[in-house]
């Protein structure tokens, strides 16, 4: 059976039980996007969770920019093996009190940031739970797949942006402080780098890892 190799820690632990429980129904997991061959274009396929509590808080950030950085972190995925955006699809669960526009709101951010790599939102769905929480699949189109799997030492490795900003963020809040905005900036509207994703494609990468600022 084929799987991507994993690092240590207890989330890949828990990605080798599910593995080890699919057996051979399991090939090819590992890896933040599958492929699914669409007779000459390949679709790619990931999905991303964000949790109230978890990855932001409603004090730190307004209901679109939760939105935005819930999108950005799953298209995130196809930035990091140069696809293209088609749309995302995403499930938002609320508690049962939520007016209708923090639905709304949260969409627009959703679709502000689908719009912003030529996607759109594809459909989803609506349900109640403790918290607010976002799973985001999104869809890719791609002519090649690129995985973690290709690096070799003395390769290169291109970085795009600045890191660390979302951090600088995540550290002010948690002493009580006010970020900078341009840290602000960063953790609440982080940029998915499609466009960087293909020109390294196009220019021969054979294999990307995901190291967007503010998306971990």
């Amino acid at each position: 059976m084929r799987t991507l190799p994993l690092a240590g820690g207890p989330e890949f632990d828990r990605i080798r039980a599910i593995i080890q429980a699919l057996g051979p129904r399991a090939e090819g997991l590992g890896g933040d996007v599958r492929y699914v061959d669409a007779g000459g274009d390949l679709i790619a396929l990931s999905t991303d969770v964000s949790v109230e509590g978890v990855h932001f808080r409603r004090d730190w950030l307004t209901l679109e920019e939760i939105g935005w950085r819930a999108a950005a972190g799953a298209l995130s995925d196809l930035a990091a093996v140069g696809a293209e955006c088609v749309g995302l699809l995403v499930a938002l669960t609320t508690q049962s009190r939520e007016p209708e526009e923090t639905f709304v709101s949260v969409m627009r951010g959703v679709d502000a940031a689908a719009a912003s790599v030529g996607g759109f939102v594809l459909g989803g769905d609506l349900s109640r739970g403790e918290a607010m929480s976002l799973a985001v699949t999104v869809v890719g189109r791609s002519r090649q797949a690129i995985s973690r799997r290709g690096a070799r030492p003395a390769d290169g490795l291109w970085l795009t942006g600045e890191l660390g900003g979302a951090r600088a963020a995540l550290g002010a809040w948690v002493a009580g402080r006010e970020p900078d905005p341009s840290a602000r900036e960063r953790f609440a509207r982080p940029i998915p780098r499609l466009p960087e994703g293909r020109w390294l494609v196009a220019h021969g990468a054979t294999a990307m890892m995901d190291l967007s600022d503010g998306l971990g």
